[in-house]
């Protein structure tokens, strides 16, 4: 068993891989992720490797072990499911749904997540979209499409966003969209890349080139 600090550190170290496995995971862009002290994360490193749950050194960084990435899916997979009852079952927005997650992800019940996951048909994907591993570690097929990439004229269906922050996904729902929303590219400004869209056969509007790169979506046609 591990502490929930323990936890939110091989969260946070799966997290920084899945961005960019070449990507060198250093105790200070580990600090970023779970906002604590730099100087903080050498005692946790020295914790987590005698564990045998992370590899660490100078030159390459942080990695997890097998034993490490499979625990730091179980999190994840926790995470993701309260995240999807919250969502679902509770009514809770989306843009509120991950800091009550974080808290329930640590409760330790070995049998809770396995239940939980069954209560709710097996889903794969949590109300932002990210895809939840399951019982065996094992993740469903991922979108890689961004919005900003996707051809002129084209339709396509919101899979998932980038930036779950809670004013990134209010400013969501005030433009309508959500996942599932179905967004046609228009036209795209090539002097800062926003693009003009019709989202689910609105009157055509203008997104921001930020916004376009914080979607990801499946083409439709």
């Amino acid at each position: 068993m591990h502490s929930p600090t323990e936890e939110n550190y091989l969260k946070a170290i799966y997290r920084l891989g899945k961005m960019d496995e070449n990507a060198k995971i250093t105790p200070t862009t580990i600090a970023e992720a779970v906002r604590v002290n730099p100087a903080s994360v050498i005692d946790m490193i020295k914790k987590l490797t005698e564990k045998q749950l992370i590899d660490y050194d100078k030159v390459n960084g942080a990695k997890l072990t097998d034993s490490g990435r499979r625990f730091a899916l179980n999190i994840v997979r926790k995470h993701r499911l309260w995240e999807v009852f919250l969502f679902e079952k509770l009514g809770y927005s989306w843009d509120a749904v991950h800091d009550i997650a974080e808290q329930l992800e640590h409760i330790q019940n070995a049998e809770l997540a396995d239940r939980l996951e069954q209560f709710l048909g097996f889903p794969e994907y949590d109300p932002h979209g990210d895809p939840i591993p399951n019982a065996m570690g094992e993740l469903p097929n991922m979108v890689n499409t961004l919005l900003c990439d996707v051809e002129l004229g084209k339709t396509c269906r919101v899979a998932a966003v980038k930036d779950t922050s809670t004013v990134f996904l209010q400013y969501l729902q005030h433009l309508n969209i959500s996942i599932g929303s179905t967004i046609k590219v228009r036209d795209k400004v090539i002097y800062d890349g926003s693009l003009s869209v019709e989202i689910a056969d609105a009157a055509a509007s203008m997104v921001s080139k930020k916004l376009a790169e914080s979607l990801l979506v499946r083409v439709l046609d």
